[in-house]
């Protein structure tokens, strides 16, 4: 599996990492997290990627994140729950959500990315 990034065109974040990549020639396949978001398997995948904190596959800037209070909601629910929302809501997943069959991050740092990724 190649690099998956899970963006949002409108996300500027999301646009420096990928044009970071493309500086790069780093081949990589785009998927509209809105739209498409990661599965549960994707997202347990990174959980083990970020240390098993689930808060940080949260988009906790995030108007819907604010909405739906999970500051408060998401102390209180278990990783299945937890896990099950964000699959079934994109705009809840922090972005660029980005991963391969041995590593992942979520957001953008172009040090970690060039370290989990093996960009030069």
């Amino acid at each position: 599996m190649k690099l998956r990034i899970y963006a949002y065109a409108g996300c500027d974040t999301c646009r420096k990492a990928l044009k970071f990549l493309a500086e790069r020639g780093v081949a990589h396949e785009v998927v509209p997290i809105r739209e498409q978001p990661p599965t549960v398997a994707e997202l347990r995948a990174m959980l083990a990627h970020v240390g098993g904190d689930l808060r940080r596959l949260f988009n906790t800037s995030g108007q819907d994140y604010k909405a739906l209070g999970m500051k408060d909601r998401l102390p209180k629910m278990s990783e299945a729950e937890a896990l099950a929302l964000l699959a079934s809501h994109g705009n809840l997943v922090k972005r660029p959500f980005a991963l391969t069959k041995t590593t992942g991050a979520v957001g953008f740092k172009p040090d970690e990315w060039r370290e989990r990724f093996g960009i030069v």
